[in-house]
């Protein structure tokens, strides 16, 4: 009996210790989740709040605009996870190499930020997300270890700490593309590759930021929409679609490769196919295409990959396009969506959605729509969609030839 009550007291203090050591252990990892930080943290990154201004706006001159090198205009838009919703009141710290590669230490320099150097500064986006930066072009370092770039560190409302996304760089810069081949950008609030346009002595740069776009541990999440395709702020793939009908009709022909520099729509439609739609939305875009000449390039990819046949598809779209009276927009065709030998796979469209639309400028993917109806109110929408980038961009017209 003794023996009993001795176990029974033993399974009754084992019982208690195992709860506290197990809310013990919740708590510690509760702390742990806690205490993590949005992006993993950056080596230097306090140092953004060393001499940061109390009052802040949507303009910054640097020192460096005062310099003899290149004058920079750096403008853009920050945008939310969607891609879509402007970001107001959002902190873009930058620093950067002056012309000779080096980040000078002008007199006055607070020692504790001499890893910055003298060219930082810091904007706070407007009520519709835009912000602008007079600045002057960064060299390479002197040794051309790494690119020219610009580091830029954000602050966003809502998010304990700050964090990095990808160094600016130039795409006309050749050690962009031998560091590539080392190692891959991670595209950290989208590709940091920046296309100058010339004005004058004036370079301007246009870069777009999506918050929380590939960063680790960031809060937001968008599980209620549905998934297709690339998100908004990635680079467009290469990929080489069969091309049935449009310019370049009897071709594998990079719609991308080719025609990257312009403003583009790629039009996908998987194994859930519905031609009275299809047909509503080409004759639209064909409309747009001849409305907008040059500035817009429209690709439709059809990927049902049920009963695939070359000749039987191309004979599809062919009649299509006779019937549409399609001179512009071309129609093209990859035998599934996880194709990897036309490398449409890339753009990870779920073929099982009506439509999957992507709308490109300069190769960056700048909106995207799914499961898009043919409505009068949706034709619209994506004019204005059309209409706004390209007037955020286009209207430079006497720096832009093409």
């Amino acid at each position: 009996m003794k023996k009993c009550k001795m176990l029974i007291l033993l399974a009754i203090v084992f019982q208690i210790t195992a709860s506290c050591n197990g809310q013990q252990n919740s708590e510690i990892a509760s702390s742990s989740r806690s205490t993590k930080k949005v992006g993993g943290g950056c080596d230097g990154c306090e140092e953004m709040y060393i001499g940061m201004p109390e009052n802040m706006t949507a303009e910054d001159t640097s020192l460096g605009w005062y310099d003899k090198g290149q004058k920079l205009m750096l403008t853009g838009t920050v945008f939310k996870l969607d891609g879509q919703t402007s970001a107001p009141d959002v902190i873009i710290y930058y620093y950067q190499t002056d012309e000779t590669g080096y980040y000078p230490k002008r007199e006055g320099l607070d020692k504790r930020v001499k890893n910055h150097g003298s060219i930082r500064g810091w904007v706070k986006t407007d009520q519709n997300g835009k912000y602008s930066i007079y600045t002057t072009r960064p060299a390479p370092y002197p040794d051309r270890s790494s690119p020219a770039h610009i580091h830029v560190l954000i602050k966003e409302p809502g998010i304990d700490n700050e964090y990095y996304i990808d160094d600016l760089v130039f795409d006309d810069d050749p050690l962009v593309f031998a560091q590539k081949k080392i190692r891959p950008f991670e595209n950290r609030g989208g590709s940091g590759i920046l296309r100058a346009l010339i004005s004058d002595d004036l370079q301007i740069a246009e870069h777009n930021i999506i918050l929380g776009l590939n960063i680790p541990d960031y809060p937001e999440t968008l599980e209620n929409e549905k998934v297709s395709g690339l998100p908004i702020g990635e680079t467009s793939p290469s990929f080489m679609p069969f091309h049935a009908w449009g310019p370049d009709r009897g071709t594998k022909t990079c719609p991308i490769c080719k025609y990257g520099r312009y403003h583009g729509i790629v039009y996908f439609v998987g194994n859930n196919t519905n031609w009275e739609d299809i047909k509503q939305w080409l004759v639209y875009l064909e409309k747009e295409s001849v409305a907008r000449q040059k500035y817009l390039k429209v690709f439709f990819v059809y990927g049902n990959e049920k009963e695939f046949s070359v000749s039987k598809r191309r004979k599809e779209l062919e009649d299509i396009g006779d019937e549409l009276h399609i001179k512009n927009t071309a129609l093209t065709f990859v035998p599934s969506f996880s194709d990897k030998e036309t490398e449409v796979n890339l753009y990870k469209i779920n073929p099982a959605v009506e439509n999957t639309f992507i709308i490109y400028r300069h190769r960056d993917i700048i909106g995207k729509f799914i499961d898009f109806r043919p409505t009068l109110e949706n034709f619209h929408l994506m004019s204005l969609t059309l209409d706004k980038t390209r007037s955020d961009f286009f209207d430079l017209k006497e720096t832009w030839d093409l």
